[in-house]
């Protein structure tokens, strides 16, 4: 039976990680997030929730995150919110891609990625 759950999988369900994202889904929000970023570190993930490239980094990035962070996470679904997206590329001056990851710290953003270079960036590095 052993044999048969390694080729096939377990039918046991695995607990699915959840981060404590902020969903962020209005422009005022972006002022927020500047006023916060004078005391913590803001992160910004960028995803298109019809794009492969993007749902990968997404697992990626939710897998290998630090719960213990003291970082504030903003989830913002592009299909959704393509104006706070351009939005985020005028007021930060980062050319939009996704996905996308942005760090901001008082007021500026400090490291970007996209694709797979998403998970490149040491969150640890901002907290």
């Amino acid at each position: 039976m052993g044999f048969l759950k390694n080729i096939f999988g377990s039918s046991e369900s695995k607990e699915e990680k959840v981060l404590p994202w902020q969903e962020l889904s209005s422009t005022s929000q972006l002022s927020e997030i500047v006023e916060k970023s004078k005391t913590k570190a803001q992160v910004i993930f960028k995803h298109s929730t019809r794009c492969g490239i993007s749902r990968m980094a997404m697992n990626q990035f939710v897998s290998s995150y630090n719960e213990d962070a003291h970082l504030d996470l903003y989830y913002l679904d592009l299909l959704n919110h393509r104006d706070i997206s351009n939005e985020i590329a005028s007021q930060f001056q980062v050319m939009h891609e996704s996905p996308q990851l942005l760090v901001v710290q008082n007021g500026v953003v400090v490291a970007n990625g996209s694709h797979g270079a998403v998970n490149d960036i040491d969150l640890a590095r901002f907290e």
